[in-house]
């Protein structure tokens, strides 16, 4: 009880409820706005958090990830285009209600489900938190790297179709922290007797370059759309009372948020899907799945919600983001020197409950101002893409100025801006160059940390925790093994199965040409047979 109290008195200040109302608005406007999105907006805010105290900062942009998706539906089921990535699925339900007259019904429903994500996610963390409390100190230099690593394979398997690429990529991002000072005996890697790489290739530089500038260069090339609102009628508070109709479908969708959110490099796509699946399955209408059903729209808003709190546990416990957002915060974190980590359960435990009570009262907020903000809100979808691509770019470039006062910073966050506006257009992730990078500087430190005590390489796993890491890493990298095999065979069933039924379809069309070829010399012979006889009983 003591510890709630210490972090409500955090919360009580004027800068940090400050932060907590901009966060929440804010994100809900830009999660509205299609083709922005909160990596896009956490990147450009980032520079200027750097001078606020850890919680104020973070508050901010916790509020900004946490409130986007709310936002996101808006788009989604109004005009069928989701605000956020992770609001795709909100469109396979969401604006056939829209279609069929009901985009007020749809949209109450979508913030009621997200709101319940978030809060079951933030409620059930507060509850583990003593547990990861009691864990966190079994964690030592080998355990966090054999973590980092596994959280880096994580992320690159989950590229399904892509893991070649994304490892790639990943490998791409940890030499991109190797370039400058060395951590150990601070000499020069990589540098080439250039005095501006001597500081290194700054993380913040990187991640406005692949998110913000390359979004400013899509929506500076691509060509508005026109947009077709629909009136917003009835009720906005119906969909509390329709969600608790589906307690089930709701509360196993955000169990499934919670449990993959936990996960580095899972994340809101494969929770949604999870949730979905598992609503379809056991609905008594199953059919109405596409075509406008409630439980497909409580089952992908509740999931995705329920994703942000726990994705913060990695972060907070081990030091380890698994996503690019949460990376982005780990940055805040080390300007301030506040370390994430088994440290911080123990040393700053009410630090870490007023940052899920600040969730928790940013799902309060969010849905207070939805529920009476909506029809003003959703005018911002009309935004034309080039206004927004030079506001993007401006303040991409005025963040990265004021980082060192380095007009080289602004060069390579531009050529860094091109190379995410040619993974975009190539449909690549950019996300692994950023947790290369951050995990990267993470591994190196605590291998070389855990290397002085190691003798043998048995000795790097000697102990239960990091046993359970290593096993872990030989289990998802032989399933994934397993996986590309049976995905390699089954495309190569698939491409002999199109090549026999296109032989057979060729040799099927081939026999009906013939026939009707045949048919119609019967039917020239039989006309000229006929005017045969016609001028023969003429003459």
């Amino acid at each position: 009880m003591d510890l709630i109290l210490s972090a409500i008195e955090i919360l009580m200040r004027w800068d940090v409820a400050l932060a907590l109302l901009a966060g929440s608005v804010g994100g809900v406007l830009i999660g509205a706005i299609p083709g922005v999105g909160p990596a896009v907006a956490i990147a450009i805010l980032l520079p200027a958090t750097f001078s606020m105290d850890p919680i104020v900062g973070l508050t901010v942009l916790l509020g900004i990830y946490g409130s986007s998706m709310y936002g996101g539906a808006i788009p989604a089921i109004l005009i069928n285009t989701p605000g956020t990535a992770v609001n795709a699925l909100t469109t396979y339900d969401g604006y056939p209600m829209t279609a069929r007259g009901e985009p007020r019904r749809a949209l109450s429903l979508a913030y009621s489900a997200s709101f319940f994500g978030g809060v079951f996610s933030v409620i059930c963390l507060i509850l583990f938190a003593p547990v990861l409390a009691k864990v966190a100190p079994m964690f030592g230099s080998r355990e966090i790297f054999l973590a980092a690593l596994l959280g880096l394979i994580l992320v690159v398997v989950a590229h399904r179709g892509q893991a070649l690429i994304a490892g790639a990529l990943a490998c791409f991002g940890i030499f991109l922290n190797t370039i400058g000072m060395e951590p150990v005996k601070y000499t020069q890697r990589y540098t080439f007797g250039q005095d501006f790489l001597g500081g290194g290739i700054n993380l913040i530089v990187v991640v406005l370059g692949l998110f913000a500038i390359s979004q400013a260069f899509v929506l500076l090339t691509d060509e508005d759309e026109k947009i077709h609102l629909t009136r917003l009628r009835g009720g906005m508070f119906q969909g509390l009372r329709e969600l608790s109709r589906h307690p089930r479908v709701a509360s196993v969708s955000a169990g499934f948020g919670v449990l993959m959110g936990m996960i580095p490099g899972v994340g809101e796509f494969t929770a949604q899907f999870m949730s979905y699946t598992y609503a379809q399955k056991t609905s008594k209408r199953p059919q109405d799945f596409g075509r406008g059903s409630s439980e497909g729209l409580i089952a992908a808003e509740t999931a995705n919600n329920a994703v942000p709190a726990a994705a913060m546990v990695p972060l907070l416990a081990l030091g380890i983001p698994g996503e690019a957002l949460t990376a982005m915060m780990l940055s805040v974190f080390y300007v301030h020197n506040v370390v994430p980590g088994p440290g911080l359960f123990q040393n700053d435990m009410d630090f870490v409950v007023a940052l899920y009570l600040a969730l928790l009262i940013l799902n309060v907020l969010v849905l207070i101002f939805l529920l009476f903000a909506t029809r003003s809100l959703i005018q911002v979808v009309k935004i034309p893409n080039r206004f927004l691509g030079v506001c993007i770019l401006t303040l991409s470039f005025v963040g990265v100025y004021s980082l060192r006062n380095s007009a080289t910073d602004c060069v390579m966050a531009a050529a860094f801006g091109l190379v995410g506006y040619i993974l975009k257009r190539l449909s690549l992730p950019a996300v692994p160059i950023i947790l290369g990078m951050v995990l990267g500087g993470i591994m190196e430190v605590k291998l070389r940390a855990a290397m002085a005590r190691v003798k043998t390489p048995f000795d790097f796993i000697d102990r239960p925790v990091a046993f359970i890491l290593f096993s872990i890493i030989i289990l998802v990298l032989a399933l994934h093994i397993i996986r590309a095999f049976r995905d390699r065979k089954e495309l190569k069933e698939a491409e002999w199965q199109i090549k026999t039924s296109s032989m057979s379809f060729g040799g099927l069309m081939w026999r009906r040409k013939n026939s009707f070829l045949k048919d119609r010399g019967k039917q020239v012979r039989a006309r000229h047979a006929k005017l045969l006889r016609r001028l023969t009983d003429l003459f």
